[in-house]
């Protein structure tokens, strides 16, 4: 991992997440391809009204797409599916935690994928603990 000299950018932030994508294990893999992941400093104002939200660097990340569970082999998909991460609060996480940044923004990749397919807490950990 690099030493940061000045805060990680939204290209740096992109490049750690498709690296994690690349080592997620196969049984998830499978769910996000064609899945697009877009970083943004900050979740917009919209959003977080529709999440009920109050501050910005509360929300790390967020799935946006219609999960598998609700899907028919007939329905057209609207909307491209897009992991969204926000830098900002990302980093923010990163400097109170200490947490190794590459680490922290695979764990929140994983969560937006493996909680929007339904896959239970105890779950993600296995498959963070299979990315090591």
């Amino acid at each position: 991992m690099s030493d940061y000299r000045a805060p990680p950018s939204e290209d740096d932030i992109h490049a750690l997440a498709e690296r994690a994508l690349a080592s997620i294990p196969a049984r998830l893999a499978r769910h996000v391809q064609g899945v697009a992941i877009l970083v943004e400093n900050l979740p917009d104002e919209a959003t977080l009204r529709e999440l009920g939200i109050e501050h910005p660097w509360e929300l790390t990340g967020l799935y946006r797409g219609v999960p598998l569970t609700e899907r028919s082999v007939s329905d057209v998909i609207p909307h491209p599916e897009t992991v969204h991460l926000y830098r900002e609060p990302i980093l923010i996480e990163w400097v109170e935690t200490g947490e190794d940044l590459e680490r922290l923004v695979a764990s929140v990749l994983v969560h937006e994928i493996a909680h929007h397919f339904g896959f239970s807490d105890a779950e993600i950990e296995a498959i963070e603990a299979e990315m090591g």
